[in-house]
């Protein structure tokens, strides 16, 4: 969680950002069409398979219609017949006719079957007077049993006589009419008429009315959704298309900003890291003249370059003539640092109580030479004496440590006090130093710059480089100082600084110091070199770290100083020319 909330307040790269907007663009730009294409196309093919549809049933109402009509036609002429001395007129196949007197039964002209028998029952049940209405011939449908017939009634010229003709209807003369597979179904489900739409086809169901026009029967069809099939591949293919070519535009697009917007910014950005990494102020030279914005671009960034290599100039002048003054400042300031061991050693030596009484140590001798003395009183009298005397052997340990390192700090200060004006008008000269001895050295002497516990760190293992031996000592001692007080400022009373000395790489080699002190930062790393800077506000001066680093570029080295922000401590890097000799006779010592 921690590193997410760090990521996201890492500031994104400009091509980070392009690259979320190009592909947040497409996919709003590709969810758009589809949505877009999907409310214009499938409306309208979802309007064309409706219409096709009652087109269908439409075609099938007719197809019912008309061979309900020629049962009627044939009632009619059958009618037309009965007052006439001629033959019957022939009716169509299959057709059974059906005459009833009025006030009568009725009879079938047809050999009697059980078929004959239930449509002369069903034909029989129906009131003829009722369904023919003022000379009109109805026609309807009439379920008998699992049959369906298409029946036709009209009256004789008289009207003492009433005609009916019966047609049987099955699915395959529906399917020979409408030129595809029809089913007819009776009883209960033929009422549901509505039309179910599966994924592919549609099932349709068309009512066969009865004489009192409720339906009887249904037809059912099968026809195939062709129409929203077409409209679903016409919308895929749009979409795909649509989508294909905002791609292509948006990859288009983005190479575009790659070659001649980010790809220029990324070549001065290296430009400038390497004007930051070398310190050399080297014209940018762009040979790709590719935007005139960016070739404007690099001619102002050159004639900044120029005026910083000018004003580096007069700076480098103006240090040297201030060179002695300010040089005297940091040697004052070097020596208080070295001495200011001397005042906490004084301090604590003044502060020290003697360990046991002299009064008592005396009282137990004169005890004890008295002879008087139980054994008992004798034994605890000895262990007092022996306590007493192993504290002030103690003791006299630890002020003859405090005073060899007073005196470490004493000869330090005399060093640097006698080489300031060797070094004054010419460069230090350099020798093969082991950095190693020297940090062990100024880390036991800054244990006592504060009164706070400091827990040093460092390897063991010798290091060689070629400085000069007098001033890096200095300087590793002032780094130790800033870091014990950058501990100190923190509030707490203990603290930790390690120093890591990795094997050199292409002829230098550096050295990290690392405290869990206060840090600052990372804004201030290049100004706290400058003059009379300081972190911390009750603290004065800040020529140390400004001697420092000149000194270090007096030796032919380099001065770094690193820290992640507020209370999470600071690193040094020291870097300088590694002694190729020496560590080769330390690889064969090993």
């Amino acid at each position: 969680m921690r590193r997410w909330h760090e990521r996201r307040r890492r500031p994104r790269s400009l091509r980070e950002t392009m690259v979320s907007l190009l592909t947040l663009t497409g996919i709003g730009g590709a969810l758009a069409l589809a949505v877009l294409l999907t409310l214009v196309i499938s409306p309208g093919f979802a309007e064309l398979e409706e219409r096709a549809t009652e087109g269908y049933r439409g075609r099938a109402q007719t197809v019912l219609s008309d061979f309900a009509a020629i049962s009627e036609v044939a009632a009619r002429e059958q009618a037309s017949a009965v007052t006439s001395d001629g033959i019957a007129p022939t009716v169509p196949d299959q057709s059974i006719v059906y005459r009833r007197a009025v006030g009568e039964g009725g009879s079938v002209q047809r050999p009697l079957t059980e078929e004959t028998r239930q449509v002369e029952a069903a034909l029989d049940r129906l009131d003829f007077e009722r369904l023919v209405d003022a000379g009109r011939s109805p026609r309807f449908y009439l379920a008998v049993g699992e049959d369906v017939l298409a029946v036709g009634v009209a009256d004789s010229p008289r009207g003492d006589i009433h005609v009916a003709v019966a047609r049987r209807l099955t699915g395959q003369t529906l399917s020979r009419l409408l030129g595809r597979p029809v089913a007819l179904s009776t009883g209960t489900s033929a009422s549901n008429a509505g039309p179910r739409r599966g994924a592919q086809f549609i099932d349709i169901a068309v009512p066969i009315d009865g004489p009192d026009g409720r339906p009887v029967a249904s037809a059912r069809f099968r026809v195939s959704r062709e129409v929203v099939l077409l409209g679903r591949r016409v919308l895929l293919l749009a979409a795909a298309a649509s989508i294909l070519l905002l791609v292509l535009l948006l990859l288009m697009l983005r190479r575009a900003l790659g070659r001649f917007v980010l790809v220029p910014l990324d070549r001065v950005q290296r430009h400038m890291q390497r004007v930051q990494a070398s310190g050399a102020l080297l014209p940018f030279e762009d040979d790709q003249g590719q935007c005139e914005e960016f070739g404007s671009l690099g001619r102002n960034f050159n004639a900044m370059l120029s005026q910083l290599k000018d004003l580096r100039e007069r700076n480098e002048i103006q240090s040297f003539a201030l060179g002695r003054s300010e040089s005297a400042v940091a040697v004052l300031h070097n020596v208080r640092n070295a001495l200011a061991p001397l005042a906490t050693i004084l301090s604590h030596g003044v502060g020290q109580h003697n360990g046991a009484r002299r009064d008592l140590i005396d009282r137990a001798l004169a005890e004890l030479a008295g002879g008087e003395v139980e054994p008992e009183r004798r034994a605890k009298l000895v262990a007092f004496l022996s306590t007493a005397f192993d504290a002030e052997a103690l003791a006299r340990t630890e002020v003859r440590r405090q005073l060899e390192v007073g005196r470490d700090a004493m000869r330090q200060t005399l060093e640097i006090i006698g080489a300031q004006q060797a070094r004054a008008h010419e460069r230090p000269a350099r020798e093969r130093c082991n950095i190693s001895d020297i940090v062990a050295r100024n880390a036991t002497i800054a244990r006592y710059a504060h009164a706070v516990s400091i827990s040093f760190t460092f390897p063991a293992h010798p290091a060689y480089v070629v400085a000069n031996r007098v001033i890096l000592s200095q300087v590793i001692g002032n780094l130790f100082s800033n870091a014990v007080e950058a501990i100190v400022a923190t509030g707490r009373d203990h603290g930790a600084i390690t120093v890591d000395i990795p094997p050199p790489s292409e002829g230098r080699l550096s050295v990290r110091i690392i405290d869990d002190g206060e840090g600052f930062e990372p804004a201030q790393a290049t100004r706290l070199f400058q003059p009379g800077y300081s972190t911390r506000t009750e603290k004065s001066g800040g020529l140390g770290l400004h001697w420092c680093a000149n000194s270090m570029a007096g030796m032919g080295g380099t001065l770094e100083l690193r820290s992640a922000g507020r209370g999470t401590g600071a690193v040094a890097i020291v870097t300088l020319d590694a002694d190729g000799e020496g560590e080769r006779q330390v690889e064969l010592a090993a």
